[in-house]
């Protein structure tokens, strides 16, 4: 667009100098790497936690990948792109962070070495890609087995390998009985089809105080609230529940609302309409006859009156998510007007409702359901820090129980079935690239065995040497490493398993970041320059040759 119109100028990354081909390639294979060097240290059982501090001076300490890269700042596009993986990863499986920023950072620097040969990068990329189809084929083939997902103790091992790694393995049995306890109530199976929403319907409520081994799942649901008035029960055993989505109060106009009163009774009259709607409304739930109200909204002084006189308790400004979990829980159903009530609505699957005092505060527990399709984890602790990262830990193990639900297959743990493949991947080798990537998964027993302080090269050699000996094609050799002392041993006897579901998101996500960042020869930035912006022809004729040059 010539002339006199305001069009975006070309403004080249970091410097005002192009940097194109081969430059950008490594400039973003070195800050793959840089990102992956920050949090190799957090993989396995003996992995270090990083203290993160904010800009309001609040920190967090975890090992969890996705956790520290969410607070990490970047400013090279191909790191924010890295990050960006760490994310995808742990809302697709929940687990895994750690491991595909580690893989992709190899990969990207395996790559290193054929660009500085001159090969050209589509060259790399079609051996990748090659080497992905060949790793899916090998996994979902005769690298992966099937598991019993009725078989409560094979389930709570694999779930248990997961948390090893992390804060909470201290009381893994507990973090397991809790994570399977929770996949097994909010499963829904409808159509032959199972749905397993832990992010809706498996709320986690930390409260500080107590000790970890308090933690419990409740069969039902728990709220921070209290009833409105001090007079109504606080212990309702199989209490009936009517959910509500509107006010219990009158509703005023809003901000433009004028009202003018000429008759002297006309005030006294508006306050006997309000009077009326709110009495109404009341007389519709109290014909129903039920125990307990929960309300999204407000509850008028009024209201309470009425509903106190009908022993009824009330619990008003309940969360949306809430009461949509007490409706599975209990039974009821949510209702938008009261005029509109039936029967059929009330909730009667609760065997207790109570309000109880944790610390100074009050909270309201619906439990004993007869089929709660909701719970809620109670989880106890010293401070706020180590709730937060007893939450981060135990979502993951959520996740991993989910996933084993949805897709029972296992590999081996502890680098086992990374060391399987590049063994597999080797035999078939006739490139270099592809070779480098088969070389690249060893990262991670690498990684395990470094973090344990244990020695690396020979470690390695004799893992090799154990699978170079697996004979039996169609099964996986389960010799890996272990994570706490760096000794070679054998998974399937020590029951670390994975759910295989996370190892192929792992090496579908790591391979592929790699394949894009190599696709990429130049980093340019489109933005407006305000204040030297050609407007004759003569500066953008100059303007157009400086970037041509």
């Amino acid at each position: 667009m010539l002339g006199g119109g305001r069009a975006p100028i070309l403004v080249l990354s970091q410097n005002t100098k192009r940097e194109s081909g081969r430059k950008v390639q490594l400039e973003n294979i070195n800050a793959g790497k840089q990102v992956a060097d920050v949090i190799r240290t957090c993989l396995g059982p003996q992995a270090m936690l990083k203290m993160l501090m904010d800009p309001m001076g609040g920190i967090v300490m975890t090992n969890d990948g996705n956790a520290i890269l969410r607070e990490i700042t970047v400013q090279h596009p191909a790191a924010k792109s890295m990050i960006e993986i760490a994310r995808t990863q742990d809302e697709e499986v929940g687990d895994g962070t750690t491991s595909v920023i580690v893989l992709a950072g190899e990969m990207l620097a395996s790559a290193e070495q054929f660009l500085e040969q001159q090969i050209h990068p589509t060259v790399i990329i079609k051996q990748y890609r090659q080497a992905l189809e060949d790793i899916i084929a090998l996994l979902e083939g005769p690298l992966s087995v099937s598991i019993d997902k009725n078989d409560k103790k094979a389930l709570a091992n694999v779930v248990k390998g997961c948390i090893g790694t992390k804060f909470i393995s201290k009381w893994s049995d507990l973090a397991v009985n809790i994570a399977l306890d929770a996949v097994q109530t909010v499963m829904l199976e409808e159509n032959g089809r199972t749905e397993v929403d832990i992010k809706r319907y498996a709320k986690v409520e930390k409260i500080p105080g107590g000790s970890l081994e308090d933690s419990e799942i409740l069969k039902g649901v728990m709220l921070n609230k209290d009833v409105t008035h001090p007079k109504m029960r606080r212990y309702i055993e199989n209490p009936k529940i009517i959910l509500l989505d509107c006010s219990l109060e009158y509703k005023k106009g809003e901000s433009q609302t004028n009202v003018e009163i000429t008759a002297e009774g006309d005030f006294t009259r508006m306050l006997e309409i309000e009077e009326e709607h709110v009495r109404k409304q009341c007389d519709d739930i109290i014909a129903l006859k039920p125990d307990v109200v929960f309300t999204e909204k407000g509850v008028s002084d009024l209201a309470q009156h009425f509903l106190l006189k009908a022993g009824i308790s009330a619990v008003r400004r309940v969360r949306k998510s809430d009461n949509n979990r007490i409706a599975r829980a209990c039974g009821a159903v949510i209702v938008n007007r009261t005029e509109e009530l039936q029967a059929s609505d009330i909730g009667t699957g609760a065997g207790l409702f109570e309000i109880k005092k944790l610390g100074d505060e009050y909270f309201c527990y619906i439990t004993k359901c007869k089929n709660p399709k909701a719970c809620t984890i109670v989880l106890r602790g010293a401070s706020k820090d180590i709730l937060n990262e007893t939450e981060r830990n135990l979502q993951d193990a959520l996740q991993v129980a989910r996933n084993i639900v949805l897709k029972p297959r296992l590999v081996p743990g502890g680098g086992a079935i990374e060391m399987a493949v590049a063994q597999r991947l080797l035999q078939k080798a006739t490139h270099g690239p592809y070779r480098a990537l088969a070389h690249a998964l060893e990262i991670i027993p690498r990684t395990l065995s470094q973090n344990c302080g244990a020695n690396t090269i020979r470690t390695l050699t004799a893992l090799r040497a154990k699978h170079a000996n697996h004979t039996d094609q169609n099964s996986p050799c389960t010799w890996g490493i272990d994570g706490e002392s760096g000794e070679l041993v054998e998974q399937k006897d020590k029951g670390i398993w994975e759910p295989l579901a996370v190892k192929l998101q792992t090496y579908k996500t790591a391979i592929e970041t790699a394949i894009l960042l190599l696709r990429i020869d130049d980093i340019v930035s489109g933005s407006k320059k305000k204040d030297k912006e050609p407007n004759t022809p003569s500066q953008i004729q100059e303007q157009t040759a400086a970037m041509q040059d």
